[in-house]
């Protein structure tokens, strides 16, 4: 691919000089980002809630409103962090590596606060502390998190590479949650019940393991294109914007990753009840976390040559297809056994997990489209655009997700639910992924233009482009 005027391609670091090529070393140091990430991220996900209702006593239904109100807010702060970030000069490390390494100590430090009990206080104490300590975390998670995401695109500009670090991420944050999915419910809860001792511990030790994982991305990452001062001074806001607005594959990539996002956070919450109440034993959660840990990690030997011969925009949306099928499929068959639900969704946890190992690459096509629209590299911005509405996703999930618990008749105070509440928390777990997976493939097939074809062409077209600039 020709080299971009704005660019310093592969061969050399951020201050120009020579590097190593890209490599291994680039990959792992990629997936210990998402390993790190994710300690954190799957552990607030699927546990927090619970914790909040079982332990803090504060009401599924407010707590739904908390997530709202501050996953909106980190959504403002992703993207007003990714147009800082672009702003700012190259450093000796780069533009992204540096700000990994100065906010992952502050933001783990903040994920621990989380999970800390102070005994004896009023109702209203815990639920000020959770709100406070949940929208902290969150604001210093997009500090860490837009970086990272974004370092992608500059790690290395071939897009055969660029579909790697998009695997091997997605190994780093299944890596995760193996880790808290499988090991976390036996730490987490004592006889079926959450216990705010476990929680801590578990959170410490998750923290370790964050810090660990960061520094690794850190250490073994490197940036190789660089963008120069004078395209940093000439970045226009209205023109990126005018850009954005006219970028179709974002857009629409937009739509699939919110609505995805969303049932992630959605499913995530409400599988703790189901598993819980619906099955009647906390501790399957586990199997259901290996199980499908495992199913992606079948995936991703399949996906590179899936993709190398269909196009990711196929394989994904294939991948969809299979998972809406599947779990509709599990709404419709009557009184399985918590084993025969798990062994079933396993077929569509393998269809979803296309779609989660090749989001990347999606991500990083997109810029390269900004990039041919408006002749800027604007990688920090772009990539905030998306996890802005990756963010949203995650308000609503967390407001609909407390807001449909509390709407089902979840009642924490009551030892067993009732037949009702147990068919609605069913539903959750079962019709509502259905449907949404549809949707996705509906909005991936129809919607986001860029398939095998039309990508190549891209390269083709950004090769040519950045070539008459020089």
């Amino acid at each position: 691919m020709a080299q971009n005027a704005a660019l310093k391609v592969s061969g050399t670091n951020a201050d120009g000089n020579a590097s190593r090529p890209f490599g291994l070393s680039d990959k792992l140091g990629y997936l210990f980002g998402d390993f790190g990430n994710d300690f954190f991220f799957i552990l607030v996900s699927s546990f927090l809630m619970v914790y909040y209702t079982d332990i803090f006593n504060i009401s599924a239904a407010t707590v739904g409103l908390m997530f709202l109100i501050a996953r909106l807010w980190d959504a403002v702060a992703d993207v007003m962090w990714g147009r800082f970030i672009d702003m700012r000069k190259q450093g000796k490390h780069g533009k992204f590596k540096p700000w990994i390494f100065r906010m992952s100590f502050p933001l783990v430090i903040s994920g621990v606060l989380m999970f800390v009990k102070i005994p004896g206080m009023l109702d209203g104490f815990y639920l000020a502390y959770a709100f406070v300590t949940y929208l902290v975390w969150g604001t210093l998670y997009s500090t860490v998190n837009i970086p990272y995401g974004s370092m992608a695109s500059v790690i290395t500009s071939d897009p055969v590479e660029r579909t790697t670090l998009s695997t091997f991420r997605t190994m780093g944050a299944m890596l995760a949650s193996l880790i808290i999915n499988v090991v976390g419910p036996l730490i987490l809860f004592v006889n079926n019940e959450a216990d705010p001792d476990r929680f801590l511990m578990a959170a410490i030790m998750f923290g370790i393991l964050s810090i660990a994982c960061y520094m690794a991305c850190y250490k073994l990452s490197t940036e190789r294109i660089a963008m120069k001062e004078t395209q940093a001074k000439n970045l226009n806001l209205g023109k990126t914007l005018k850009g954005l607005l006219k970028n179709k594959p974002l857009l629409s990539i937009l739509a699939a990753s919110l609505t995805f996002m969303m049932l992630t956070m959605l499913v995530g919450a409400a599988n703790v009840y189901l598993f819980k109440d619906y099955f009647g034993n906390a501790s399957v959660l586990s199997m259901a976390g290996l199980i499908q840990a495992v199913a992606v990690f079948v995936a991703i030997p399949l996906a590179k040559p899936l993709v190398a011969r269909f196009g990711k925009k196929e394989v994904a949306s294939a991948g969809m297809l299979l998972a809406g099928v599947v779990y509709l499929l599990l709404y419709l068959l009557p009184n399985l056994t918590a084993i025969q639900f798990i062994a079933v969704s396993a077929v569509g946890m393998f269809g979803f997990a296309f779609f989660n190992i090749v989001v990347w690459a999606f991500v990083t096509d997109v810029i390269d489209y900004h990039e041919y629209l408006t002749g800027l590299r604007e990688d920090g911005t772009v990539y905030s655009v998306y996890s802005f509405a990756r963010k949203v996703g995650q308000a609503i999930a967390g407001g609909i997700g407390g807001m449909v618990i509390g709407a089902v008749g979840y009642n924490a105070t009551l030892e067993t639910q009732t037949e009702s509440v147990l068919d609605g928390i069913c539903a959750l777990g079962t019709l509502v992924p259905a449907v949404v997976y549809l949707l996705i493939f509906f909005i991936l097939v129809f919607l986001y233009p860029l398939n095998k074809q039309r990508t190549n062409q891209l390269a083709t077209n950004l090769a040519e482009k950045r070539k008459n600039q020089n």
